[in-house]
């Protein structure tokens, strides 16, 4: 209970503090929003652009607000998620402190397999194992009668003085050899151990979907790193600076922030969908170490 309780609240903490990070770009976007839309209406005043362009920019603030409004509805749930395994409802915090870009490890197949056979799970299934061993040992005991002895004193009349009595009675088991009872038992000992070597090869499926999904995630955050938001940064940039000078229209403007802020949002839910395959992996096999690593792009 303690593995699958620890590896719900690092789930439930990671996507707390993934929503509040979108809570903060979505936030960032508005402000961004509103300042073209405040730029574009000075153009309008100026004659630079037609005033469908100040529409455009409305729209497209309005737009940009309700995606807030979703963020802050999802921070909220998040939070509440968290503070109910915490025990803590409703949240007793606005905030978690974290750095959610600081990703598990891959842990190894060997690293994998010694963890998942010392696993809880397993341990309480081969125990499981052992008592039905046990108790089918008891049951095959019960065919060999026991042995009853007995010792006394006798002082016959017609004597006058003790004797020693020493009596041995054995049942004999002609027909009752308790083979129904021994039956059952065994046949609950194979059950048992059938339900070990299925729970073995659930658990494995599990934790090693898990590990791909953390592989997977950690191929598509590389890549988000190294090209996507460095080149949708750097369109964003150039459009902003241009449509200062002229050169870019708004919408132009309004499609590289767009495509920006969509990127820097798909970053934070695969970096959100790492921590959860890794606390997946945790509840399997239990937490290891606490070992991250920092993003290719973070000194």
């Amino acid at each position: 209970r303690r593995v699958e309780i620890r590896a719900a609240v690092v789930a439930a903490f990671f996507d707390a503090l993934a929503a509040q990070d979108r809570t903060a770009l979505a936030q960032d976007s508005v402000d961004l929003a509103r300042k073209a839309t405040d730029a574009v209406a000075k153009r309008v005043m100026a004659g630079k652009v037609s005033p469908v362009e100040e529409t455009k920019a409305r729209v497209a603030e309005a737009g940009v607000r309700v995606e807030l409004a979703q963020a802050q509805s999802e921070q909220r749930s998040a939070r509440a998620r968290l503070a109910s395994l915490l025990g803590a409802s409703p949240p007793q915090f606005t905030q978690v402190s974290g750095s959610v870009d600081d990703l598990p490890v891959v842990p190894s197949l060997d690293d994998i397999q010694q963890r998942l056979s010392a696993s809880s799970a397993l341990r309480r299934a081969q125990l499981e194992v052992e008592r039905r061993r046990s108790l089918a040992d008891v049951e095959r005991s019960k065919q060999t009668p026991d042995v009853t002895v007995s010792l006394g004193v006798k002082r016959p009349n017609e004597l006058a003085r003790n004797q020693l009595m020493l009596g041995v009675s054995v049942p004999l088991p002609l027909f009752d050899r308790n083979q129904g009872n021994l039956l059952e038992a065994l046949k609950r000992e194979d059950k048992a151990r059938d339900e070990l070597q299925a729970l073995n090869l659930r658990l494995s499926t599990e934790v090693l979907q898990a590990r791909e999904r953390l592989t997977l995630v950690r191929g598509e955050i590389d890549v988000l790193q190294r090209e996507v938001l460095p080149g949708a940064k750097s369109a964003y940039d150039a459009a902003t600076v241009g449509f200062g000078y002229g050169k870019f229209n708004f919408l132009e403007v309004l499609d590289a922030q767009r495509t920006y802020f969509a990127a820097q949002s798909q970053y934070l839910k695969a970096l959100a969908e790492a921590h959860r395959a890794a606390a997946d992996m945790d509840r399997v096999i239990g937490a290891s170490e606490p070992t991250t690593t920092p993003p290719a792009n973070k000194e």
